[in-house]
């Protein structure tokens, strides 16, 4: 159970309280900033984003039997979904931060079809809704890149 605990809140960053969603996504803007500018390769990221919401699923499986549905420690599906904005982007301060502003308006004015995700059960409702987030942030990311509007 402790993993799941450790997993479901990114190393306790849910332990937070208040904003823990908006500071898990941040963090995962540094790390990701940080690994990407230092030529990793967008596979290895690909595999990384696969593999986090797949434990995330799991793991929201696990610990929504001791604190219920989609509790606000839950924050690695904020992770998921802030990595899935930034799959494919040109790595560069800005466009980290307009990804993690579209990922956090998307995740939390829920447009789109987003809120109805949230209904799926267990694990894959926790994470669906922000997986959905993260691509309609990198979509709309991709679209203003090709624009050239930034």
């Amino acid at each position: 159970m402790l993993f799941h605990k450790i997993t479901s809140t990114s190393l306790g960053i849910g332990y937070i309280g208040k904003g823990a969603g908006t500071v898990a996504a941040v963090v995962t803007c540094g790390v990701w900033y940080y690994f990407q500018s230092n030529g990793n390769s967008f596979m290895n990221a690909t595999f990384i984003t696969l593999f986090i919401s797949m434990l995330g699923i799991w793991a929201a499986n696990v610990v929504e039997s001791i604190w219920g549905k989609d509790h606000q420690r839950v924050v690695i599906d904020e992770v998921a979904g802030m990595c899935i904005a930034l799959l494919f982007i040109p790595v560069t301060p800005v466009n980290v931060i307009i990804a993690l502003v579209l990922f956090r308006f998307f995740d939390i004015f829920k447009p789109l079809f987003i809120k109805r995700l949230e209904k799926w059960p267990g694990g894959w409702g926790v994470m669906f809704d922000d997986i959905l987030a993260g691509v309609y942030a990198n979509i709309l990311l991709q679209i203003i890149l090709k624009l050239n509007i930034i």
